[in-house]
């Protein structure tokens, strides 16, 4: 059996600011709550975190070592949109922006579109269900939201139905290659 807990890493000026995350780093209070996670953390046989900045910079804060570095795990690639605020892409091309959230095979910022990401995100869920043991990654808001979609099989649209907070948890266990989702969106203080 696997268990995975998916941690989104801690707060960024993008985060802060309703935008679509580039490579920024954490902002000071998201250094200081990363490094507090630390204690919380359940007992791992292995750590992965995102190539981001972000989510290194936590899971090393959060005092996970080693860790290892897994593509399969980085934040949606947002194209052009990458580091603006939502509100800002938002009021240039609401059309865009519509259609990126109705459609799921939409990406008119000319990165990933949520079919996208969700296949890339099965595909590394199926890899972690045929494994036993602990596992913590540390990774983005819209990879655990395509985790737990892909976990309980729901439709795209349910992705923007889950909420995923900085430094949450997230639980899954794999049975026999089947996910259970355990918790969501859980903090320290849960």
């Amino acid at each position: 059996m696997r268990r995975l807990v998916l941690v989104r890493h801690a707060t960024t000026s993008a985060v802060r600011a309703a935008a679509f995350g580039g490579d920024e780093p954490l902002d000071e209070r998201g250094r200081v709550a990363a490094r507090a996670l630390a204690g919380a953390l359940p007992r791992t046989d292995v750590a992965y975190a995102s190539p981001a900045g972000r989510a290194r910079e936590t899971a090393a804060a959060a005092g996970l070592d080693p860790v290892t570095v897994e593509p399969a795990i980085a934040e949606c690639d947002f194209g052009a949109w990458a580091g603006r605020p939502l509100a800002e892409v938002h009021a240039e091309d609401p059309d865009a922006t519509a259609a990126w959230m109705a459609d799921p095979d939409a990406a008119p910022h000319g990165g990933e579109s949520l079919t996208q990401l969700l296949a890339r995100v099965r595909a590394w869920l199926d890899e972690q269900a045929a494994q036993d043991g602990r596992a913590i990654a540390v990774t983005h808001g819209g990879v655990v939201k395509a985790a737990v979609v892909c976990a309980l099989d729901a439709p795209a649209s349910a992705f923007w139905r889950v909420d995923v907070s900085p430094l949450s948890f997230t639980e899954l266990h794999a049975h026999a290659g089947r996910w259970t989702v355990t918790r969501v969106n859980a903090t320290v203080a849960a």
